[in-house]
């Protein structure tokens, strides 16, 4: 049994350099969580204006211009 001793000391150094922080990684930090969060509120924002516009629209059917009118749709708006 002396190589199942020898793989658990292995497998605990490896356990060990893995939980040392590696100075020369990089990551987002404080400053990426901060872009994210506002680039989130902006793209919310965004969006409540846009349905709050979308719901400002008065788009009619064609066969609704048509019953108000009593005539086609295509002649409903006068050309010119």
């Amino acid at each position: 049994m002396p190589d199942m001793s020898a793989s658990v000391s292995l497998a605990a150094t490896d356990l060990v350099s893995l939980a040392d922080l590696d100075q020369n990684k990089v990551t987002p930090g404080v400053l990426g969580f901060i872009v994210f969060a506002v680039m989130a509120l902006a793209v919310w924002g965004l969006m409540k204006s846009m349905n709050k516009h979308m719901r400002k629209v008065d788009f009619k059917e064609p066969s609704d211009v048509q019953e108000e009118t009593g005539r086609p749709a295509d002649t409903a708006a006068p050309r010119g």
